[in-house]
């Protein structure tokens, strides 16, 4: 199971695309709305995630994914419940993914330390421990980041290569035009 949170004032883009391509991939991703099920994003849309926070198991999920956007990412950070379960993740060897502004949620619980990642311009300040990079996508060990809401369907076939491999990532990229 791939758990992408979803916190009011999340990126909308960031979010729906990059769930579009990895549910082409056959991931198992569900959306969590940290508080609760209807959850706005950071334009005005509204999105019916699949589970509530509070409805999680306490079973370590293969990935956690943060789409980011404001004031989405400050949300997401505040949450106990996202936190710990990155913590838990990242800690078992689960992969967590953030893009945007919420790759500085990784960098404040020292998950980036020594590993190459990318943001939203402006917040690199934010990857405490990281090697910044300059490409769209930076994937280093079990951590995906993405610059933002331009680069969200490269950030999931990032995350396609990672569970699926490399052909299952082409394959989509192939099928989508891209």
């Amino acid at each position: 199971m791939i758990y992408m949170f979803l916190a009011e004032g999340f990126e909308e883009t960031e979010a729906i695309a990059a769930l579009d391509i990895m549910r082409r991939g056959g991931l198992d991703v569900r959306t969590v709305g940290v508080d609760k099920r209807s959850v706005t994003g950071s334009h005005g849309i509204t999105v019916v995630a699949d589970l509530v926070g509070n409805e999680l198991s306490d079973e370590t999920p293969e990935g956690v994914i943060l789409p980011g956007g404001m004031p989405g990412t400050i949300n997401l950070e505040a949450s106990e419940i996202v936190t710990s379960l990155l913590k838990k993740t990242y800690d078992n060897g689960g992969l967590v993914a953030a893009i945007c502004a919420a790759p500085s949620v990784l960098g404040h619980l020292g998950m980036l330390d020594g590993k190459k990642a990318v943001c939203y311009p402006g917040f690199e300040s934010e990857l405490h421990g990281a090697e910044p990079g300059d490409g769209k996508t930076a994937t280093d060990g079990n951590v995906i980041t993405a610059c933002g809401a331009g680069a969200a369907i490269e950030f999931g076939l990032e995350v396609v290569r990672y569970f699926a491999g490399f052909d299952e990532a082409e394959r989509i990229r192939k099928s989508i035009l891209l």
